[in-house]
């Protein structure tokens, strides 16, 4: 059974930093592709990034490019998202997903049903 432990949210001030981490463990994750979505009170749940556990290829939405940064230890087993310039906008709960490998092409890790585990969140809050 694939678990899947989000940690690193918390309140901090517009323009800090925050790294999130994302904790897998229960199969072989060297053909998946982690995520990072999050959800805001009364918003669906939006892709934020991805990464492919094999080759490192990354993607992200428009709204975070430049900001944010997704990488992962194999080692370890965990997904980071490093979040920098952090605005109030950013502010939600933010999930961490893996779904078994698949391309980046036609921006395919924006469609939640690729993913088939995903954590409880982590909530962020960005005040100004």
């Amino acid at each position: 059974q694939v678990q899947l432990v989000e940690s690193g949210g918390g309140l901090v001030q517009a323009g800090s930093s925050l790294r999130l981490s994302c904790a897998a463990s229960g199969r072989s994750f060297s053909r998946n592709v982690m995520g990072w979505f999050r959800q805001a009170p009364g918003k669906e749940r939006e892709f934020v990034a991805a990464i492919t556990w094999s080759d490192n290829i990354t993607a992200y939405a428009d709204s975070v490019k430049g900001r944010f940064t997704i990488s992962r230890v194999n080692a370890k087993n965990t997904v980071y998202l490093q979040m920098n310039s952090l605005k109030p906008e950013d502010t939600a709960v933010y999930y961490c997903a893996v779904g078994p490998y698949f391309t980046f092409s036609n921006y395919a890790y924006y469609d939640r049903s690729r993913y088939d585990s995903w954590g409880q969140g982590t909530q962020v809050t960005v005040s100004s």
